[in-house]
């Protein structure tokens, strides 16, 4: 079973509906569903290829945050792109759930909204979650609030699983009524050629030369790091170790620019930090320089980091919490 994730939101911090849907991959993973997740904001160039990836799904999410009106621009352009180029047969297969977290008026609406377009585009929508959040810690810190998103995935594992049938809603009769657009089967590089940027060839040979000065500049950046690019962050892990009695835990860190991971041995009172691989690490997270800039110079905790989504962790969640407390940069 596959489940995909569209969040619609600008990808802040304190976004509460990163919270969630974190928490729902969580649940969906260890139900062993395969989940692939697509932040809509990454891919604002080139949405109208993103209905192409709804062909393996069994299941969606659409995700979004109300932090004004409406389900915003990001999901609504993916909505659109599903209606003018997305495989109508394919959707009509595919349960979803809208899940819709509002820092001011207007989440149930937000929610009715993505279920009704979705009934339009013929799918299938399943019971989903909004509410009204004022601030992300509320959501940690009330075990409840887990409770819900955990029954709520295991509910939406059940739907699609057994293939649940419901009525059918009046508003799938629009399929009928309205004139559309034929469905086309076209490759995502076809679809994205029918974009308004990428069909100006002014702005595709801006792209390429923009994108040759970058790795150019990334080669030199490599190049001039030479052997001193294995001892960096180091002296930062070894300087603000803070023991903790009786912990032991093994830590890999995946740094997107680098060849090996930092490897963070703690055995109580002492700690190794080396770069070098790791059989079986307790826990590996994964991260790009620029996060792990931002957490070494006290700008970000792994926490948040991890909250964001600029992040992610494999192994023992507890462990990855601890990593706050073992090393308090500032």
């Amino acid at each position: 079973m596959k489940v995909n994730i569209y969040y619609g939101g600008r990808g802040i911090i304190d976004d509460p509906t990163i919270y969630v849907i974190n928490k729902m991959q969580e649940t969906l993973e260890e139900l062993r569903v395969q989940v692939e997740r697509y932040n809509l904001y990454e891919y604002k160039n080139s949405i109208t290829t993103l209905p192409q990836t709804l062909k393996d799904a069994d299941g969606i999410i659409l995700a979004t945050t109300v932090e004004w009106y409406g389900i915003g621009g990001y999901m609504q352009q993916f909505l659109d792109a599903c209606w003018l180029f997305g495989d109508k047969e394919r959707i009509s297969q595919i349960y979803m759930c809208p899940v819709v977290m509002s820092t001011t008026y207007g989440e149930r609406e937000a929610k009715q909204s993505l279920t009704t377009a979705w009934e339009i585009l013929g799918g299938k929508p399943c019971s989903g979650i909004c509410g009204y959040i004022e601030n992300t810690i509320s959501l940690e810190m009330n075990p409840q609030y887990t409770v819900i998103i955990e029954k709520k995935m295991e509910n939406l594992y059940r739907t699609v699983n057994q293939k649940m049938t419901s009525f059918p809603a009046s508003n799938q009769a629009v399929k009928q009524k309205v004139s559309m657009s034929p469905a086309t089967d076209l490759t995502p590089q076809e679809t994205e050629q029918l974009s308004e940027y990428v069909s100006d060839d002014s702005y595709v040979q801006r792209q390429k030369e923009d994108l040759q000065e970058l790795t150019s500049m990334f080669k030199d950046m490599l190049s001039n790091e030479g052997a001193d690019s294995e001892s960096e962050y180091l002296a930062d892990f070894r300087k603000v170790f803070k023991p903790q009695a009786g912990f032991r835990a093994n830590y890999a860190i995946y740094i997107e620019e680098k060849k090996n991971p930092l490897v963070l041995e703690v055995q109580g009172p002492t700690m190794e930090c080396r770069y070098g691989a790791m059989a079986a690490a307790d826990v590996e997270i994964r991260l790009n320089r620029t996060t792990m800039e931002d957490i070494v110079n006290g700008r970000m905790t792994f926490q948040r980091a991890f909250m964001s989504g600029v992040m992610t962790n494999k192994g023992d969640f507890r462990l990855m919490r601890t990593l706050d407390q073992l090393f308090m940069f500032e």
